[in-house]
């Protein structure tokens, strides 16, 4: 995002203090940009392990991804019932894998 707006000029703030918001709003654009990142990498781990067919590794992916999911919606970085969507659905699918 920085390089996209170089100066905090190019945002027209008339303001001091617009300015300050403006910069803050540029920080937790970018947290939030990566705690979103972070979700997405981490289902993506539990997906790809149940392409693969590996329950084992399905079960411990889902295991290191639900604390992150649940911390992105106690942060508001993800709403709590797609967080709560995504887990079922993902343990739905681990719990397949032993069926078959």
């Amino acid at each position: 995002m920085a390089g996209r707006i170089r100066t905090m000029r190019a945002l027209m703030a008339n303001t001091k203090s617009a300015e300050k918001r403006a910069h803050q709003a540029l920080a937790r654009r970018a947290q939030n940009v990566a705690q979103r990142s972070k979700v997405r990498s981490a289902v993506r781990k539990v997906v790809e392990a149940i392409r693969a067919g590996n329950k084992a590794d399905a079960a411990a992916a889902l295991k290191a991804a639900a604390p992150v999911i649940d911390s992105m919606a106690r942060k508001g970085i993800i709403h709590r019932n797609k967080a709560a969507r995504h887990k079922s659905r993902l343990a739905a699918q681990v719990k397949a894998l032993s069926a078959k």
